[in-house]
């Protein structure tokens, strides 16, 4: 009993696992996130036209519960070590990894309608097998259909997500 109340981290284990791989992937692909022409175009202007030292766009997922996830988008100067990138003409989107576990094989989109402009987060959950309907506690709000999230047509901080309904 001479080691009680003594705490002993765990220890690295050279087990190979499967098709684990101890490298971290930063560039992203179509495959990983689908950001739509318009979208691209969108994002392009936004960045452009914006008067602060911006050199990318970070999409973000928070919250959870009932109403479901919500995403969105902020401007930033800075790239952490967990952010994955993916690179398009004129601008870049940051998204950190555990972000990426919700987002893998969406679509960001933006929508132009009368009155009414948004980005809109299609397909959240494809790759993670969830139903993305409002059922219950869980459900992302929106997340299988066309305006999982939707921020305002004017600026890429806009963010989205909601409830049901």
């Amino acid at each position: 009993m001479e080691n009680v109340g003594i705490y002993t981290p765990p220890q690295k284990s050279n087990a190979v696992i499967g098709e684990i791989s101890d490298t971290f992937h930063v560039d992203l692909s179509n495959d990983d996130l689908e950001v739509t022409q318009s979208a691209q175009d969108k994002l392009f202007e936004i960045i452009s036209t914006s008067d602060d030292d911006v050199s990318a766009i970070r999409i973000y997922v928070g919250g959870g519960g009932c109403g479901g996830m919500t995403y969105g988008m902020t401007f930033t100067d800075q790239q952490t070590d967990f952010d994955t990138v993916q690179s398009f003409d004129g601008f870049k989107l940051y998204i950190d990894v555990v972000a990426l576990n919700y987002l893998r094989g969406a679509q960001i989109d933006y929508i132009q309608e009368v009155g009414q402009e948004r980005f809109v987060f299609n397909n959240v959950f494809a790759e993670t097998g969830g139903t993305g309907s409002c059922g219950g506690c869980g459900g992302a709000a929106g997340g299988g259909g066309d305006d999982a999230a939707s921020g305002s047509g004017g600026d890429a901080a806009s963010g989205g997500g909601g409830g049901c309904g």
